[in-house]
């Protein structure tokens, strides 16, 4: 099967010089994106590499990660590749991985693979601690917002997939920046494309990540409750329903609902200044727990529902 490698850049340096240099020959093609990156990391690499698998693709103005992931894709489509893996440039993915992240995909066990640096405890010692809390929280987040329960390392950006996967996607829709990772596996679930981890170690030296902690936190929190929602509507309402639908509806009609009641019985009787009685605070609380059982309910059976069989071979 012909492979083709995707590999964005925006300040990497000479740090991409060898990562091209550790590529497989088993990779048929190879797309360098500047993503109008301030060190012309295109300009260099024409003028030191002589491979001839690889071809640089440049952005007049950067579009992010995302952006220059997509400019990639559409070259490697193209150009007839049947699978397409993505890597950074500044040297933290292992390029000698691409055979693993390949094989589920060639023996038709997945439809796409993603890297996972949770696999192990010792893939964790060289990890920064901010950017491992950060990660732990985003994994379990972006569980309940994608629907893919059982990979973990949602960010990250070692992945491959097949090309009939890739030409599905909507790629003028997806994320230009760095939720684009998180967005993809979103819009996967959507087709009911089988994911799959690949345990890496992530390499750490002294690269700067332009990634903001701050604007992670704020911009991931709304994109991923976007995504949560949309994901249940295409899921349990547009493309088909079953018992989780009415959970799901039930449930949350009845949490918001008790909690309403509750909310406005104690602002009331605390401006009274009286107490609430029994009965008061049972009607309140019953709705919330049934509630919350139907809602622990349907995640139960969202969970037993991540996808399971490859759809490429079926396009």
């Amino acid at each position: 099967m012909r492979i083709a490698v995707v590999i964005p850049c925006y300040r990497t340096g000479d740090a991409v010089l060898s990562v091209l240099g550790r590529i497989d020959v088993q990779v048929a093609a190879i797309y360098v994106v500047d993503d109008a990156c301030p060190q012309h990391t295109g300009d260099r690499v024409e003028q030191v590499c002589i491979d001839p698998r690889i071809k640089v693709l440049r952005h007049e103005q950067n579009q992010g990660v995302g952006g220059a992931v997509v400019t990639g894709i559409r070259a490697a489509l193209a150009d007839g590749a049947d699978i397409i893996v993505k890597i950074d440039g500044d040297g933290q993915m292992d390029p000698g991985l691409i055979g693993k992240f390949v094989e589920p995909i060639r023996l038709r066990r997945a439809d796409y693979c993603k890297g996972n640096r949770f696999y192990k405890l010792e893939y964790l010692e060289s990890m920064p601690k901010l950017r491992l809390f950060g990660n732990t929280v985003l994994s379990f987040v972006s569980k309940m917002s994608t629907g893919y329960w059982s990979v973990m390392d949602p960010t990250n950006g070692y992945v491959a997939m097949h090309a009939k996967i890739a030409a599905e996607l909507p790629l003028d829709k997806l994320s230009k920046r760095f939720f684009f990772e998180s967005d993809l596996l979103f819009r996967l679930n959507i087709m009911r494309a089988v994911v799959e981890d690949v345990p890496m170690q992530a390499v750490y030296a002294d690269e700067i990540s332009n990634l903001s902690v701050r604007r992670v936190v704020w911009e991931f929190s709304g994109l991923y409750l976007n995504r949560f929602f949309k994901r249940l509507f295409y899921s349990y309402f547009l493309r088909g329903f079953n018992a989780a639908s009415v959970m799901f509806l039930a449930g949350s009609v009845l949490s918001l609902a008790g909690s309403g009641f509750g909310a406005w019985q104690w602002y009331h009787n605390s401006a009274a200044g009286v107490f609430s009685s029994a009965g008061t605070v049972m009607l309140a609380v019953l709705p919330i727990v049934l509630g919350f059982q139907l809602l622990l309910t349907a995640v139960q059976i969202d969970i037993q529902s991540e996808p399971r069989l490859p759809v490429h071979p079926k396009l």
